[in-house]
C-alpha cells in the first residue's frame, strides 16, 4: 500500500499530557490531574512513523499541533520528517476555553503541508481562522467542519491516522478504532 494515500490527516497522541492518572485529594482544586483516554508517544516515536511511505509522491498532509507544541517548531519537524512541507495552517478557535493559567489555550493548530506540489481545489477564500464546533465532550476531539473542508480542497484517497471513529470514504488508524490499514509493530 506504500504511496498510495493523496490525503492524510493526523491527530498523534503527543507528549505533554497525562496518560496515567495522579493522586488528588479529596477537595484539592489541582487541576492538572487530567488524565488522557489514550496512550501517549515520545517525539522520536511519533517522527519514526512510515507516513512518507503511506503517502502518494504528491500529497497533502493535514497535521493537528496544539497551541504550545507549534510555537516550539514541532509540527514543522513532524511534516518534514515525513517528508512534507509547511505550507499554511488553521487556528481552530475553540468553543470553551482551554488548559493553562495566562493566557488560556483556547486554539489548536491544524497545519496545512504537501509535498510533490500537489495544488488545493475547490473552496476558495477560506479563511485561516476558524470557529468549528465540537459535538459532545470526548477529549481531543476534533470538528468534522475541518474534515469536510479537507475533503473539499484534497483528492482522495484519504487516510486519517490516530482516527477515533470511521469516516465514510476515509481509512483510518489507530488504537481507538478498528483499523482499516496496518503499520507494523508500532
Amino acid at each position: 500500500m506504500a504511496g498510495y494515500y493523496r490525503t492524510i490527516c493526523a491527530d498523534p497522541p503527543w507528549p505533554g499530557g497525562r496518560s496515567r492518572p495522579r493522586r488528588v485529594y479529596a477537595g484539592s482544586r489541582d487541576r492538572r490531574a487530567t488524565v488522557m483516554p489514550y496512550s501517549l508517544m515520545t517525539m522520536e516515536e511519533i517522527q519514526r512513523l512510515p507516513i512518507g511511505d503511506l503517502a502518494a509522491d504528491r500529497a497533502h498532509l493535514f497535521l493537528w499541533v496544539p497551541a504550545s507544541l507549534n510555537a516550539a517548531g514541532v509540527g514543522i519537524t513532524t511534516a518534514e520528517a515525513w517528508g512534507f512541507k509547511r505550507v499554511g495552517e488553521f487556528v481552530w478557535e475553540k468553543p470553551r476555553l482551554g488548559m493553562g493559567a495566562f493566557p488560556r489555550t483556547c486554539h489548536e493548530i491544524l497545519m496545512v503541508c504537501r509535498r510533490g506540489g500537489l495544488g488545493f481545489t475547490g473552496a476558495r477564500n477560506v479563511r485561516s481562522v476558524q470557529r468549528w464546533s465540537v459535538a459532545g465532550r470526548l477529549h481531543s476531539k476534533k470538528p468534522e467542519a475541518a474534515m469536510d473542508l479537507i475533503e473539499q480542497v484534497s483528492p482522495g484517497p484519504y487516510l486519517e491516522l490516530f482516527s477515533r471513529r470511521h469516516r465514510l470514504g476515509w481509512d483510518v488508524w489507530g488504537d481507538q478504532v478498528g483499523s482499516t490499514i496496518e503499520m507494523g509493530n508500532l
